[in-house]
């Protein structure tokens, strides 16, 4: 769950960042909705990360609708696994 707070309180910017962890992001609120999110840089790397991983997977699943799927022993065969 976010620490939620008003957009005014960065005025005192360190006030706002004391309450970021990794696992906490801030919420900020311009009247009285949500509108700008502070994390943690490692909370930030592992969203992109995460995200990159459902596109590709995403993307996987959409070849295979289109192309067809490979057996795993063709997949082993073509890259050389055994």
């Amino acid at each position: 769950m976010p620490t939620i707070m008003p957009l005014s309180d960065l005025r005192n910017y360190n006030t706002v960042l004391e309450h970021v962890t990794d696992e906490r992001p801030v919420v900020l609120t311009k009247n009285g909705r949500g509108r700008y999110a502070v994390v943690d840089i490692s909370a930030f790397e592992r969203l992109n990360a995460e995200l990159k991983l459902v596109s590709a997977l995403v993307e996987g699943e959409a070849s295979a609708a289109r192309d067809g799927w490979v057996s795993s022993r063709d997949a082993k065969r073509r890259f050389g696994v055994r």
